[in-house]
Formats: C-alpha cells, structure tokens, sequence
C-alpha cells in the first residue's frame, strides 16, 4: 500500500507538472504569464451556458429604460478595458438582494437591489468597472483553474486518506464554499480597474468610494444575515481610503477631464423601481409564507430566514444546521415526482407513504442523501402543480429539526384572503425637497416611518443628520397603486 500510494502522489506531482507547464496564458491586465486551464473560447461557452440558469434562478427585471442605460454604458466601458474583443452581456436581475456580480465570457450581472441603491451614475459606472474588471483580469477563469487544481488534490485524499474516503461528501461541500469568493488580490485589482475604466468613460470614481460606505452600512444594518455585495466580494482592507486614493491618482493622469456624477439624471431614471421583496413573487409576514400569485401559504419556524426567488424558496436556522427548500416537480404525478426526486440525488429511501395535506393528495418521504445528511420530503399535489418541500439537516441533528419540516410542510394549504392576495410592492419615490432642513427633518415631512428612517438614510446614501437644499432630489418609499 505504501508504494500505491507513493506512485499516486507521484503520478499526480507529474500531472500537475505538465498541467502547469502547458497550461501558462498571457494576463491581458498584467502582461504576465500565469497558470489557466481554460481557453478563451472555453471561457466565452460557459458564460452561454451559466446565462439562462443565472436568469432562471432569479428572473429579468422589466425596466426597458434601465435596461438600455445599463447596456449602452457597459458596452462602451467593453471597448476600452482590456479584452475589447468579448462580446459583453449585461443583466438586470430581479432579485432585492444589493449585489453586482459577472461569470466567465463576459456576462456582468445587477440586480435591482444594487440599481436602487446607487444615487447617481457615477457610483453605478464604478461597480461596473470593477466587474467589468473581472472579466478582464479573467478572475473567474482563475477561479476555475485553482478549484481543478484544488479538486485533483482532493481525489489524492480520497485514494489514501480513511478520513477523506469517509467524509468525502462534506469535504466536496467546503471545497466549493472555499472557492465561492474572490481572493483579496483579485478584489484590489478589480477595485483599481474599475476606477481606471470609469475614469476612462468620463466618470467621477471618488463616487464608487463612497458607494463602498453605503454597502457597508447595509451589512451592519443587517447583521450580516442577508447577503450583499461583500459576500461574494470580501473587502480587502479599508476600501473606501484606498478607491479614493486610486481615484485621485488616476484623475491626475488627465488633469482638466471633465467627469460627471449625474445625480438627478439617475435618480429620475429610477423613479419607479420596485423596492425589496416583491410580494407577488411571495412574502413572508408573521412567520407565514403567502404566493399570492400561486395562492398558496405555509408557516415558517419562527426566528428563520427566507431567501426567496424564482426557482425556489429556502429557509434556514441561523446556525445554519437546516434548510427548508421549496421547488416545484416537473412531473405531472406524484408517483413520477417520488421517482424523480430519488433519482436525481440518489436518495437512500428509510420510509415512504400515501397521506393527505388539507385536502390535497401527497407523498411523504424520508430518505438519506449521503451518510451525514438526512431529508423528509414531501411532494404534493395541488392546482396543477407538484411542490416539492424538501427539509435537510445533519443526520445526528435530524430529529431535532424534524418537527419544524413536519410543521411547515403539513400546514400547505390554499390562500382566500384577499388581504394577502391583493398586496403590492413598494416602489421608490423621487421627490423633491420643499425647504432647507435636515434629511431626518425632510423624510419625516414626507410621513416616512420612523422605524425606517435609518433605512431610508442608506437608501439615499445619506447620514439622517446631513443637510438637504430646497430642491434636492431624494428617494422615500410609496406602495404600487
């Protein structure tokens, strides 16, 4: 056994060998040689194919306008940064969450969360900068490269190492967590190709500065339970000295370049945009889940989390030890759905049975993904649609979150109220400011909550204490008509 596995590692020291000798690619950012394992045209395919699941996962935002602003700047921050020759796509994506990302092939992403909290275009040019920059430092393509690398290490473990053989399945897990975020490195850099590439197009980067302020304070109002940009995007050190640093530096290349922030011209153009969860895509309120549009409800355990989106809703413990996942079967019966869901993780079926939820036909399943996590799933039949509910957790931990799942999935039923049928999304408000006062004074005037007025501090990119002149434009919070 010593020589196998002597001539394994041996075996995998001359592959990595070789991988690294024939695998070196010219950095368009730096000029430097370093190690990728994919191609260009390997780079430009999987962002085709990421594109329709990113948006199935969360769905297009419809704003034409919004649309149109964010393509024709993004196209031409494409020509002048580094790779010219990708064929940029840019996505709004209606998800509430503040993020920006971008995958491999030049595919840059926004959501509406992000788009309603920059408050003028120069903030906005700067985050596309700095995924634009990315892209152009081919971020995620080292990302993949680190992760096979990584992976082959791990097979290694796997044929030598009792432990991997045994835990293999929550070592895969953290090796994917582990490559989740971008480096520090690829964060400073990206950072400095955004103020560069905005500059470029004529923008104030002393704005994307200050827009790292607003995204901090959103975490800190959060608790760091919701995500945002920092989550995929970790901060490397005290951004908000260092972009303004950058910003300086790079404006003294051209001194006299007239750079514009467009404060009103951008918040008009969002005048409108549909603020924080949409509650026609579902809602939760006094720990019950309403889809007044799918008309159905179910309770959530109390102090959990939800993340909702198109394609599934999950709720989770703070710990983390749990989740509650909501899709719906693409199968038509419930019997095809039971052996869908079995074969797609190749579930070790414990127990599985015929009930009835409030009226409506279903299946109870329990089952074991893998030796240390155990599921109840429960597939039921209503309006045309199979929902699939599936409750996980570690399986010492099992019956100890069991009565949750039991609890939430067995409460399933239809929803009557047109209460919580007929609700309506808020939506962002430009105004304009009546008199000189405070932003605190002037949020008030517009009957803002109290209990929000913190919020809407954030939303404005404002401290409640700060000055307002009789016609600044700000953002307060209405419902839909």
């Amino acid at each position: 056994m010593k020589n196998t596995t002597a001539r394994l590692r041996l075996a995998v020291f001359f592959t990595l060998s070789l991988m690294l000798w024939l695998s070196c690619a010219i950095n368009p950012v730096t000029g430097k040689k370093e190690f990728m394992l994919l191609s260009e045209k390997q780079e430009q395919a999987m962002g085709l194919a990421y594109d329709p699941q990113v948006i199935s996962q969360f769905g297009m935002y419809d704003d034409k306008n919004l649309q149109d602003f964010i393509t024709r700047y993004g196209e031409k921050m494409g020509r002048i940064s580094h790779r010219p020759q990708l064929n940029y796509q840019f996505r709004i994506l209606d998800s509430p969450v503040v993020n920006a990302f971008a995958v491999p092939g030049g595919y840059v992403y926004f959501t509406r969360g992000i788009m309603a909290h920059f408050n003028n275009e120069a903030e906005f040019a700067g985050v596309l900068g700095h995924e634009i920059g990315h892209v152009a430092a081919r971020h995620s393509a080292k990302q993949y490269s680190s992760t096979v690398l990584a992976q082959l290490g791990f097979a290694v473990g796997m044929l030598v190492s009792k432990d991997f053989r045994n835990y293999s399945g929550l070592a895969g897990m953290g090796l994917n967590l582990l490559f989740l975020k971008f480096s520090r490195s690829h964060e400073s850099e990206s950072d400095k190709l955004g103020v560069e590439y905005s500059t470029k197009i004529g923008y104030d980067a002393h704005e994307m500065a200050n827009f790292f302020q607003t995204i901090g304070r959103i975490q800190a109002q959060s608790g760091g339970g919701v995500p945002t940009l920092l989550s995929t995007h970790p901060d490397p050190g005290n951004r908000y000295t260092r972009v303004h640093q950058l910003a300086a530096k790079e404006q003294a290349k051209t001194p006299g370049q007239k750079l514009e922030v467009n404060r009103d011209q951008y918040l008009r153009m969002i005048d409108g945009i549909v603020y924080g969860e949409d509650p026609r895509q579902g809602y939760v309120e006094n720990n019950y889940f309403y889809h007044p549009e799918m008309k159905f409800q179910f309770p959530v355990p109390s102090g959990w989390q939800t993340v909702n989106s198109p394609a599934q809703v999950q709720i989770a413990p703070k710990d983390g030890k749990a989740v509650i996942l909501l899709t719906l079967s693409g199968e038509k019966s419930l019997p095809a759905a039971r052996q869908a869901a079995i074969a797609q993780d190749s579930l070790k079926v414990l127990d599985s049975r015929n009930i009835r939820v409030n009226g409506n036909d279903a299946i109870e399943l329990t089952a074991d993904l893998n030796p240390q996590v155990r599921l109840l799933m429960y597939l039921i039949q209503y309006n045309g649609n199979i929902y699939k509910f599936t409750g996980l957790a570690g399986t010492p931990d099992f019956n100890t979150y069991k009565p949750y799942f039991d609890k939430t999935f067995s409460n399933f039923k239809s929803l009557t109220d047109p209460k919580k049928i007929n609700v309506k999304p808020e939506i962002i408000r430009i105004k304009t400011v009546s008199s000189d006062g405070t932003l605190e004074s002037t949020l008030r005037g517009f009957k803002a909550s109290p209990s929000r007025l913190e919020e809407l501090a954030i939303l404005n990119g404002m401290q409640l204490k700060d000055s307002v002149k009789k016609g600044t434009l700000i953002k307060v919070l209405e419902s839909k008509e």
